[in-house]
């Protein structure tokens, strides 16, 4: 039996995504800035695929700047802001366990000449916030907090952030690839200035994402060329993915009761039944504050590695961590933030479920899951001495 629970890192296609995106790569190919027949379709499709982005997220169509994905979106609202706004100040917050395309992209900034602060997080993945309002300065001008981590699941207060961040007179960023689809996002309730998400995480193709960007926000494009996307994303668009993304929210949008009801009841037999049937685990993050298809657990005395390989001889994909780290010998930089030691942080495994997984797939986790780990302890010397 095949069974995949590693949809942080990427969803599998929905079949009526692909039909959607076949007529574009088949028939409608015209370049959507052309102003011919062909031209005047794709421009359609284009603004069609608009209207259902901005509806998942309760935006206006204008708000909406398709990108490359979440990365090419992250870069954009972090260099962006910064550089447009390098007069005012030259300070930016954002917190310890953010994705690597936000951290990364801050650790750069400082190479030239931008103070960024690194808010820590509690045991259980929360951002301080006593410690993001410490960490204001008169020249701060962006604050970049990740709406639900890709690793744990925890579901950051971001509306608590973005009130935090307009009392101050700054802008708040959000990296909302991990919850738009999955939980209620609604970026007026939330009072977020600009907005992250990403097609392939909601079974929509990869290579095409999306920023919000509020009505009114002043910003720099990250890449410069055609008039493109109002003047904020230059490039020719990429039709077929931008309606794969259009027709992935819409159904995303009629999904996400299933999420809190079927997905997050799976999610929850899985928790319960490995807590009830193997000892030694430790569940990584907020048991209340958690998006409902996400659970990170460390199994003691073994390397999630083997045990990830292990349960792909099964058939069963899981995660060890984030899926841009693969291959890294480092612990997890989320789970360490967390305060777990490197013993802790390395036994770890993501299961994270879409709404295509079914309750026989995870009968079958753990069917196969507590033999394996009880061979892997067998051959552990760490468990052995505890033992």
């Amino acid at each position: 039996m095949q069974v995949y629970l590693d949809n942080n890192a990427t969803t599998p296609l929905d079949p009526e995504v692909v039909e959607e995106m076949l007529k574009h790569f088949r028939d409608d190919f015209g370049n959507a800035s052309s102003i011919h027949s062909y031209g005047q379709r794709a421009r359609a499709a284009v603004e069609e695929a608009r209207q259902k982005v901005a509806a998942l997220i309760g935006a206006q169509p204008r708000e909406i700047v398709f990108t490359s994905g979440g990365t090419e979106a992250d870069n954009t609202a972090l260099r962006g802001i910064a550089t447009w706004h390098r007069k005012k100040g030259n300070h930016i917050i954002t917190n310890t366990i953010e994705h690597p395309a936000v951290l990364r992209t801050c650790q750069q900034l400082e190479k030239e000449g931008f103070q960024v602060t690194y808010v820590p997080v509690d045991n259980q993945g929360i951002v301080r916030l006593e410690d993001l309002r410490k960490a204001i300065k008169p020249q701060t001008i962006l604050i970049s907090v990740m709406h639900v981590n890709n690793e744990v699941g925890t579901i950051q207060p971001v509306d608590e952030i973005a009130r935090i961040a307009r009392e101050n007179k700054i802008l708040f960023h959000t990296d909302a690839v991990q919850s738009v689809g999955k939980i209620k996002v609604d970026v007026k309730a939330l009072r977020v200035d600009l907005l992250t998400l990403s097609g392939h995480k909601i079974h929509g193709p990869k290579g095409v994402g999306a920023l919000y960007v509020r009505q009114g926000t002043r910003m720099n494009p990250l890449l410069y060329g055609g008039s493109h996307e109002r003047n904020r994303r230059a490039g020719t668009e990429n039709v077929p993915g931008i309606v794969g993304l259009g027709k992935a929210c819409e159904l995303a949008a009629g999904c996400l009761d299933d999420f809190q009801g079927r997905v997050r009841f799976l999610r929850d037999k899985l928790e319960t039944e490995i807590l009830r049937r193997i000892p030694d685990i430790v569940l990584n993050g907020n048991p209340n504050f958690r998006a409902p298809h996400v659970s990170n657990i460390t199994f003691r005395y073994i390397e999630g590695e083997g045990l990830l390989v292990s349960l792909d001889f099964k058939g069963i994909a899981v995660s060890t961590g984030a899926a841009c780290s693969s291959g890294s010998v480092e612990p997890s930089h989320v789970l360490t933030a967390m305060g777990r030691n490197s013993e802790l942080a390395s036994g770890a495994i993501r299961f994270s479920l879409s709404r295509m997984n079914i309750e026989k797939e995870v009968d079958y986790l753990l069917e196969t899951l507590p033999g394996i780990i009880d061979r892997m302890r067998e051959m552990s010397p760490l468990y052995r001495a505890a033992k």
